[in-house]
């Protein structure tokens, strides 16, 4: 049967699976289909999935997919969970329906060796979160994203798989030969791409094992070459790059305004900065916009590129991204 489905690159297939699953643009009754370097992903809405995941949509056979049998299934209701490699990850206030989820998720066909509930926010400098676990036992896992595998502990360390389609946008501007800085790197979702596109790339991280998963990730990624790992506050650390980065990347949200005057020491004669903030709808980034100015100016020339929202944070919360190039201004 002939139906739309959006074409993207293999590499990109699971990415783009989840983003359209998440906007329940996904066609689930047609399989997803692999030809030569390109995935075929049947949608319901061609042109809401074409805007979604910015690809294009073609009409092609799709072979009807097998019944599976999925969580909705056996709960009677669609339950919200996030996928990270082959753990499970869920929000519940209701311990008695976590554990519900958790076992239908279990009995369902989908590949899943642990469950887990969040049972803390985010919190302290080393930005990780307590877990109640489930099902299973190891927190540890590998979460596959655009072509790329991280290894990651997520008792120890922070990781969003929400942020893939943004953390790819940002990667594919990257050219060869840039050299850029990530002072916020975590286990490497942005270093690692960056550094596979012939970037030179320097990560810096706090968390002890952040950095020792960025380091196995670049390894395991086959970028060891062009990959710097540093531990410690990048305000420490970083003192032999000032004026050296051709990119920045500033993904601290919550308080990326108290880094900016090391962004900009960090920054050459021209560098473009991707700077995270969490502002109120009503002016999402205007801060952002300021903090940026008042370091920079007037030593450099401040052009902000992209004011782009990547998603909404808490009611009248939203998690923005402003890319802003910087241009050093003749003495």
């Amino acid at each position: 049967m002939s139906v739309p489905c959006v074409c993207v690159p293999r590499e990109a297939g699971e990415a783009t699976r989840r983003e359209l699953a998440a906007a329940d643009l996904l066609d689930t009754d047609h399989e997803i289909s692999v030809e030569d370097d390109s995935i075929y992903i049947p949608v319901t809405d061609p042109t809401a999935a074409a805007a979604r995941v910015d690809a294009d949509v073609v009409v092609r056979d799709a072979p009807e997919r097998d019944a599976q049998v999925t969580p909705a299934d056996l709960l009677g209701y669609e339950p919200g969970y996030e996928r990270l490699g082959d753990i499970v990850i869920l929000d519940e206030d209701d311990d008695e329906r976590a554990r519900e989820i958790a076992a239908a998720l279990v009995e369902s066909d989908l590949p899943v060796e642990t469950v887990v509930n969040r049972a803390s926010k985010v919190k302290g400098e080393l930005r990780v979160r307590d877990w109640d676990v489930l099902v299973g036992e190891e927190t540890e896992t590998v979460h596959r994203e655009y072509g790329h595998a991280f290894a990651l502990d997520i008792a120890r360390v922070y990781f969003s798989p929400r942020l893939a389609t943004e953390r790819h946008r940002v990667a594919s501007q990257v050219r060869e030969g840039e050299r850029v800085f990530d002072m916020f790197a975590g286990v490497g979702p942005f270093v690692v791409p960056m550094a596979a596109r012939g970037a030179e790339v320097v990560g810096v991280d706090l968390n002890p094992d952040a950095v020792a998963y960025l380091r196995e990730n670049a390894r395991r990624n086959g970028v060891a070459e062009r990959v710097t790992a540093l531990e410690g506050d990048v305000r420490e650390v970083s003192g032999e790059y000032e004026n050296w980065a051709t990119r920045i990347v500033m993904n601290l949200p919550h308080s990326a305004d108290a880094f900016v005057e090391t962004a900009v020491a960090l920054a050459g004669d021209e560098c473009v900065v991707h700077y995270y903030d969490i502002q109120h709808e009503d002016d999402p980034f205007g801060p952002g916009v300021e903090a940026i100015r008042a370091a920079a100016e007037p030593e450099y020339e401040v052009t902000v590129e992209t004011e782009r929202v990547v998603r909404s944070y808490a009611p009248h919360e939203v998690n923005v991204c402003l890319d802003v190039r910087l241009t050093r201004r003749d003495q």
